[in-house]
């Protein structure tokens, strides 16, 4: 019989209906690979995007990268998981590990990179085969459901804010307000941002100022005030002119999109005063294979994809979680999540179940520089230099 996947073998509109119900062989996980029974998948703008051609893939493909679920099988070589573990499965499916961009500690740049439902089939089954190293073991107290969206949508949503570069209690401004607006709206929410959203639906204004927004209106409407950074959302090059009028001298506009249409001509005048565009590429450092709950330490800093170390801490401004972190340098991307399953605890109204998460990481990461054998002499006291810099510029306490 095989197990039930939905497929797709042709680009065309989304009203056409190109995704196939269809029967697959049941896949086996190779060396490095484990099996995941998907219990939920979150749908992404970029599954359209595949659909429409707007972002080239193989063909037939499985789409959906935001699947959760339990594992069912290991390949070989794989350890630190087990049979029945929690799993997530978001975007990024692997990288070289030797290009100069992975070296750097920049995977989200590989130009070797392949991609979940993109380059190998997803979680639009009801099995996935996916990298050991590349995915996440979710926190207890989460399902499946609720952490799917998170595996792309927010993580992609809270990158753009910290690319954005905008300080607790800024003016922030967000374009659109679809599944990773409205997580980067609680982000920022409990930051203490005052939230500005420029949607053209009316029932997503309202659904804004009901989580909290300051001010919900059209692109094209005056808030009243400048804004400190602004991130787009909508895959609509028009709205980049519109929102870089809108920032203060110095702000950055982060643009969350893997595919844009055209950005029209705008005047200069948009962007003297300092002001940025800064687009992401993808996401971050590979994931942990594996992570594990401590007690008595609360999650309090997290780091941005693909951020320098010297950027400030926003430790200090978090008033749920005040006191100083003790984490290990890891995946910037993790942390992300780590945050966003946070913030979606305190915002129901429950506690987190878990504190500190510490990782075992493999592969071309830098990190790995303090796994080895200490050094001794001066080169030991270089690098004990050089690592308390990189930790303690994101407001960490190197363990």
């Amino acid at each position: 019989m095989g197990m039930r996947a939905m497929v797709l073998e042709r680009v065309a509109p989304p009203e056409e209906l190109p995704l196939a119900a269809s029967r697959r062989p049941e896949p086996a996980p190779s060396a490095g690979e484990v099996a995941i029974a998907v219990e939920a998948c979150a749908v992404c703008r970029t599954d359209l995007h595949i659909l429409e051609g707007e972002v080239p893939a193989r063909l037939p493909v499985v789409p959906g990268h935001q699947a959760a679920g339990k594992i069912v099988a290991l390949g070989s070589g794989v350890g630190g998981f087990a049979p029945g573990d929690s799993v997530g499965v978001g975007w990024m499916a692997s990288t070289c590990g030797v290009c100069r961009f992975c070296r750097s500690g920049r995977e989200n740049l590989c130009e070797r990179a392949t991609f979940t439902g993109r380059d190998r089939d997803g979680g639009y089954a009801a099995t996935i085969v996916a990298r050991a190293e590349w995915i996440y073991r979710l926190p207890a107290g989460f399902s499946a459901l609720e952490a799917a969206p998170l595996l792309c949508a927010g993580i992609i949503g809270y990158r753009s804010l910290r690319l954005s570069g905008i300080q607790p209690g800024g003016r922030l401004g967000l374009f659109g307000f679809g599944a990773s607006a409205h997580l980067a709206i609680q982000a920022a929410l409990h930051w203490r941002c005052e939230v500005f959203v420029f949607t053209r639906e009316e029932h997503h204004r309202r659904l804004a100022v009901e989580m909290g927004a300051t001010w919900a209106g059209g692109g094209e409407d005056d808030p009243g005030a400048a804004l400190d950074a602004a991130v787009t959302f909508a895959p609509a090059g028009e709205l980049v002119p519109v929102a870089l009028s809108r920032l203060d001298r110095g702000g950055v506009l982060a643009i969350n999109a893997i595919h844009m249409s055209a950005i029209p001509s705008f005047p200069y005048e948009l962007l003297y005063g300092e002001r940025r565009v800064v687009p992401p590429a993808s996401r971050s450092a590979p994931k942990p294979r594996s992570f594990r709950s401590k007690k008595r330490t609360r999650l309090s800093c997290v780091s941005s994809a693909g951020e320098s170390a010297e950027r400030p801490s926003w430790r200090s401004a978090d008033p749920c979680h005040p006191e100083p972190l003790a984490l290990p340098v890891i995946p910037s991307e993790a942390r992300d999540l780590l945050l966003l399953l946070r913030v979606a605890a305190s915002r129901s109204g429950q506690a987190p179940r878990w504190d500190l998460l510490s990782f075992s990481l493999r592969g071309a990461d830098r990190s790995s520089l303090f796994a080895r054998r200490r050094p001794s002499g001066f080169l030991a006291r270089r690098r004990l230099r050089r690592r308390r810099w990189r930790v303690g510029g994101l407001g960490m306490t190197a363990p």
